[in-house]
């Protein structure tokens, strides 16, 4: 990675302008869906031996300075509505995941609630907020798969302080009905199956083959730097590398999965505090 990256500025747009973009961008999304709605998975089907490939689980409630704790509190409604429409799902050999395909629009009148929603990195409330945890948990999940990732998007902002964090920075995928998207293509012969549950405390997630696993993956990260940019801001970067194993554990493949850029939306080089409200402050 380079020793310098620069980012521009972040932009305001007017509220119109947002509005007519996002609206261009949803049709145009649902007329892509409707021309090759037989290749994206939507059965549920019953195979009588499934192998599992990868699991993961993610805290559900995570306090966070200056956020109402009712925003948390809708959002594991919010993703209760939506993984019933995921879970089980079976990804056949050629066939395309799409979350926004299966889960449909997040609106009131479906029981979704005001949740959690990041706009060019400031907090805010939105129907169906908090539905970028599923995102996040299916990613890293099918980070674990012979699964095909084509279509991810990064965030662009660096919100919380990853005190904590479990996993490396920038493994995660934003989603906004219904035009950033996560699909995964399954190009192999085997048939995949998504499970996904919520307990009282994490959203709990797993994949499943009907063939054996022959491989394992381990994720790494790369090249991470944190910068001050020439507009006084600070920006943050690295990279996403994958390695392959074999059931020996020997390494055969190692891919570039992603490179990822955001602009910090806190001060960095700062000193962990010690109050154990503060050591809970997570994004993931």
């Amino acid at each position: 990675m380079e020793k310098s990256l620069q980012l521009e500025m972040p932009k305001k747009r007017g509220h119109w302008r947002k509005k007519i973009g996002r609206e261009y961008f949803i049709i145009k999304r649902k007329m892509h869906l409707l021309r090759n709605r037989s290749s994206y998975a939507k059965a549920k089907m019953a195979i009588p031996f499934w192998h599992e490939l990868f699991e993961h689980k993610s805290f559900l409630l995570r306090p966070l300075r200056s956020v109402d704790m009712e925003l948390q509190y809708n959002k594991v409604t919010n993703l209760s509505i939506a993984i019933s429409h995921i879970n089980d799902i079976v990804i056949k050999p050629g066939e395309v995941f799409s979350i926004w395909n299966l889960v449909g629009k997040p609106t009131k009148s479906k029981g979704y609630l005001e949740g959690l929603v990041l706009e060019n990195g400031k907090i805010s409330r939105g129907i169906g907020g908090g539905l970028c945890q599923l995102g996040n948990l299916l990613y890293w999940m099918a980070l674990h798969t012979p699964l095909t990732i084509t279509e991810r998007w990064r965030h662009g902002y660096d919100v919380f302080p990853d005190i904590n964090r479990t996993i490396p920075f920038g493994c995660g995928a934003t989603l906004a009905y219904n035009y950033l998207d996560l699909q995964l293509k399954n190009e192999t012969t085997q048939y995949f199956k998504i499970s996904l549950w919520l307990s009282d405390t994490h959203l709990h997630g797993q994949f499943f083959s009907n063939q054996p696993k022959s491989v394992h993956y381990e994720i790494i990260e790369r090249g991470h730097i944190i910068q001050q940019q020439f507009w006084g801001g600070y920006s943050r970067h690295n990279q996403i590398w994958r390695k392959t194993f074999d059931i020996h554990d020997h390494l055969f493949s190692e891919e570039l999965i992603a490179e990822n850029h955001a602009i910090m939306m806190y001060q960095p080089f700062l000193p962990e505090t010690t109050t154990s409200d503060e050591k809970k402050m997570c994004y993931r």
